[in-house]
């Protein structure tokens, strides 16, 4: 299986509303829930009204159309990198998956990924 290290760095927020929140960014990821609005984005891309937010992030693409019947990817490759004591933090699409890492960690879980057979390009 193939990994697309994107080549922007990502901030996830939380808002005050979707106001501020551009749709047609290239990457936006909403979520709502009754007690709040997230948003991950490019960081160029943050809203003027998040009320908190979290820099410097990175992120790896699977590089397919995930099928709804395939068990595990996101488990092994999260466990892959947990046992690293590599944090995550993962968006899911109705085609693929995506997976953050810090930064600071992008070298070191590509590393780890390809050791552990996946194509990190």
């Amino acid at each position: 299986m193939t990994l697309e290290k994107l080549d922007h760095e990502f901030s996830i927020c939380k808002t005050e509303d979707f106001s501020g929140i551009k749709p047609e960014g290239e990457f936006t990821f909403i979520a709502k829930t009754d007690d709040e609005i997230s948003v991950v984005c490019k960081t160029q891309d943050v809203p003027e009204n998040t009320i908190a937010r979290n820099d410097g992030w990175s992120c790896f693409r699977i590089a397919q159309a995930l099928d709804f019947s395939l068990v595990g990817i996101l488990s092994k490759i999260t466990g892959i990198l947990a046992q690293a004591n590599t944090g995550v933090f993962a968006v899911s699409t109705y085609n693929t998956d995506y997976i953050f890492v810090k930064s600071e960690n992008s070298e070191k879980a590509a590393r780890l990924l390809s050791e552990a057979g996946y194509t990190v390009v």
